[in-house]
């Protein structure tokens, strides 16, 4: 017993030394290890080199039923997964009505740009000018006089074409989108200007935001409509209104159609057209939508000329026979014969569908609508209680929006300040095919090294830390032994 006793002595000695030995050892790694956290995200954070941005530019021409609008965008060289982050930097309307309407002398389609287009040229740093595209997407009322006249749609072109070819800037295309495409493109825009694709990381750098839900995207132009959300990739209709869609980086499966002949204008002379139907020789018609006791008159061309009342036409059509319509103001009239554009009852199964036997998923979270400004001249004017039937009509009976999902439509002009148009959601589906250049920052470390930085030194001063906290208890149990020994030696 007595060897014993003096030998541990010397044993407890050396241990203590060795444990006093590495716990010095390790809380020095551990305050390097902090130092090291601290230095680098300093570093990183306020070291970054912010380059001038190379900017680009890109024209894009809106050319709908009603009017044509040109757009300005401009984004850096620099770009997100092969898409560019563009903003709108100018928008000018065209003077006069849209580009279709000029299929009897197309030769004049171009001269009405020509204001805007002086414009434009000021907007663009003129050593820029040779190097921004320009685009021309003409839409549904040009679809329709495609159909109604192949030719005329074409000379119309040609004519637009020979004239931005005699522009300073690098003319690409004029063509028509398909009504599936205006409503990508729109569903782009909308989500695009939400913030639903990109939003800035702490390291200033454009990153994908995590747990962000799509918006849906209601449009409402002269002749057509559409509508585009996202869906579940296991949706389950076979139809070809299920699209994917790609941007920076990620993947979406859309649901988009458009209603040709239901935009607000066509869809007006639609319904001009049936309150037209069954007349002989008079001249003077009721129109329930119409303020009481207004009056005013169109020419037969101007109702039964379009493609979309064609099938409406009476067998004793005259485009020159005038036609005076006076109005009753009868709103619940109104809206009985505004819901008779539509076929609600066309589909199966209600529950899956919106209108005219076309089949549509349950509508979810929020859309967008571009708000449809009030204008006070008469032609507008006249229309606000046909105008607002049919707009309700179309959404809650037509598309199915409810009492619980109306509120989630939102209905706005622009975000920030971009337009809620098609026309951007073109420009950045156009900017996969631009080269990117150099990058606006340049940080010190760069990302995939400086997350591993972190990481490593994170993880060492972690086990930093456990090893000085086993120290610390494997010492108190030393402690508790040796008074335990020591109480044991006195007791013999």
């Amino acid at each position: 017993m007595f060897t014993v006793l003096t030998r541990q002595p010397c044993e407890q000695a050396g241990l203590k030394a060795l444990s006093r030995i590495s716990a010095i050892i390790t809380l020095v790694v551990l305050l390097l290890s902090i130092v090291v956290l601290v230095a680098v995200t300093l570093i990183q954070i306020h070291q970054k080199e912010v380059l001038l941005p190379g900017l680009k530019y890109g024209i894009v021409l809106d050319a709908g039923s009603s009017r044509t609008t040109v757009y300005v965008y401009q984004w850096p060289a620099e770009k997100e997964n092969n898409t560019g982050v563009v903003s709108q930097t100018f928008k000018c309307s065209v003077k006069g009505s849209g580009i279709s309407s000029y299929g009897e002398n197309p030769q004049d389609a171009p001269k009405a740009f020509e204001d805007c287009m002086q414009e434009v040229k000021g907007h663009i740093p003129a050593h820029l000018h040779g190097s921004t595209c320009i685009y021309l997407g003409a839409t549904a009322g040009m679809r329709l006089l495609r159909l109604q006249n192949e030719t005329a749609a074409n000379e119309v072109l040609a004519s637009i074409q020979n004239y931005f070819e005699s522009q300073p800037f690098d003319f690409r295309d004029a063509q028509i989108i398909s009504g599936q495409e205006e409503g990508i493109y729109g569903w782009i825009t909308a989500n695009y200007l939400m913030g639903n694709f990109l939003e800035k990381s702490l390291w200033h750098m454009w990153v994908h935001p995590n747990g962000k839900e799509t918006t849906g995207a209601l449009d409402l132009g002269g002749a057509s409509t559409q509508i585009s959300f996202a869906v579940e990739e296991n949706v389950g209709l076979n139809t070809s209104d299920i699209v994917k869609v790609s941007l920076y980086g990620y993947e979406y499966t859309l649901y988009t159609h458009s209603f040709q002949c239901y935009g607000r204008n066509e869809a007006e002379k639609r319904f001009l057209a049936i309150l037209l139907q069954n007349y002989t020789t008079e001249t003077t018609f009721a129109n329930p939508c119409y303020p009481r006791n207004y009056n005013t008159t169109f020419t037969e061309a101007y109702v039964f000329g379009s493609l979309c009342t064609e099938d409406l036409r009476p067998e004793s059509y005259d485009p020159n026979n005038i036609i005076t319509f006076e109005g009753t103001g009868d709103p619940s009239l109104c809206r009985e014969k505004v819901a008779s554009l539509f076929n609600f009852s066309a589909c199966h199964d209600r529950e899956v569908c919106s209108f005219n036997g076309v089949y549509q998923p349950k509508v979810k979270r929020s859309f967008l609508l571009p708000l449809l400004l009030p204008r006070f001249d008469e032609e507008y004017a006249r229309s606000y209680c046909f105008s607002a039937h049919y707009i309700y009509h179309l959404l809650v009976n037509g598309y199915k929006f409810t009492e619980n999902t109306w509120p989630q439509i939102h209905f706005k002009k622009e975000v920030g300040n971009s337009s809620i148009a098609w026309s951007l959601g073109y420009m950045l589906s156009l900017t996969n095919q631009i080269p990117a250049e150099s990058p606006l920052i340049r940080l010190p470390i760069k990302p995939s090294a400086f997350m591993g930085t972190l990481t490593f030194f994170t993880a060492v001063a972690l086990l930093c830390l456990t090893y000085l906290m086993y120290l610390c208890v494997s010492s108190r149990n030393q402690r508790r032994s040796q008074h335990a020994l020591d109480n044991t030696v006195d007791s013999e």
